[in-house]
Parts: structure tokens; sequence; C-alpha cells
């Protein structure tokens, strides 16, 4: 099974995440921030992954920490999951709308961290929630679990839009490179016999 459960416990952060990248796209989260767990629903829900996230964190200062280390622990989760990579289609892409937004997200399973974040959000804010932390959240991700990611916002006019695209994509995408290659069957997709 390519699952796996990781625990970070730092100074300013307590997170506990449980991953099944077989599952059904269930997911429960108890993190203290609405807005990004509603983001890591699309992504359990699209990537029809279980995501279980807790987190406690120093959210009296902000959520910056909070949001960075959960990125961080999910990366950590997702790469311990997926073990050897044999038979992976390791390459993944989506494109999803929301009314006036389009997002696009396209990534590879290729062992090396790596980060193209084009996403101008059009106000600073979600309710509470500041969108820059949406990159950090990202950026935690990808240096964890080994992944390039680009993403790409193409349209949108409303906030909550773009993200949710971006998550929506982004849980798409996974779904896709998660994929078993028929014709990679036992093999590691790369002509140097790793990733």
């Amino acid at each position: 099974m390519r699952s796996a459960q990781v625990t970070r416990n730092t100074l300013e952060t307590q997170i506990t995440i449980k991953l099944d990248l077989d599952g059904s796209g269930k997911a429960k989260f108890d993190t203290g921030l609405p807005f990004l767990e509603h983001m890591l629903d699309q992504v359990a829900r699209h990537g029809m992954i279980d995501l279980d996230v807790f987190a406690k964190g120093d959210l009296q200062i902000d959520a910056h920490h909070t949001v960075e280390d959960i990125g961080i622990a999910l990366g950590q989760a997702f790469n311990q999951a997926l073990e050897d990579k044999k038979g992976l289609r390791r390459y993944g892409h989506a494109y999803v709308p929301l009314d006036e937004a389009l997002s696009r997200v396209v990534l590879d399973i290729s062992g090396r961290p790596g980060l193209v974040f084009n996403v101008e959000f059009v106000r600073s804010n979600i309710g509470d929630f500041d969108v820059d932390l949406l990159h950090e959240f990202f950026q935690g991700f990808v240096n964890h679990a080994l992944v390039t990611l680009h993403v790409d916002n193409m349209a949108g006019k409303n906030a909550h839009h773009q993200a949710e695209t971006v998550f929506k994509a982004f849980g798409r995408a996974l779904r896709m490179a998660l994929e078993a290659d028929s014709g990679m069957a036992g093999m590691v997709p790369s002509t140097k016999g790793t990733l």
C-alpha cells in the first residue's frame, strides 16, 4: 500500500499527517485554518487521496509556520508513500476552471524539487487567510516530496476562485502522475533507472 504517516514537531508547530495515495478522497482536518482545510479537501477529493491533517501551530503570531510546516510534512509523507516509484506514470497535468478563474498545474515526480508559481492573486487575503502563504505551502511540499511543480493561474477575478482552481488542478495532476502506467510495469520511469 502506498501510504504513510508523518509527525513533525518543532517549537512552532506540531503536525501529524496520514496519507493514502490509493484512497477514495476521504479527508479529516483539524488545523485551525479553515481556508487551508478547504483547499486540502480539494486535493484529497480530486486526487482520490485519503488525507488526515492535524496541526497545532503558533497561530497567535500568524499562520506562516503552520502552513509551511503542513506543506513540509505533506511532502515528506508523499515521498515516503511512493517507495521505489516503479510503474508510475510520473507526469501529471490538469486545467481546472471555476467560473471566471482558470488554472493549470503540471508536475513531475522527478526526485528533484522545483517550483514555478505564477499566481497573481487579485487581493492579498481570502477572509483572514494571507494568500502569500499558498506559495509557502507549495514550496514546502516540493522541497520534501522531491517533485517539480509548475502552477499557473491563467484567469481570475476572485481570489477564492483562483486558489480553488489551483488546488483542484494540483489534486488532478497528482492523480494522473500517480496512476500505474502499464507500459512501465516493474520499471522506474527514467532512463537513469532511479527517481
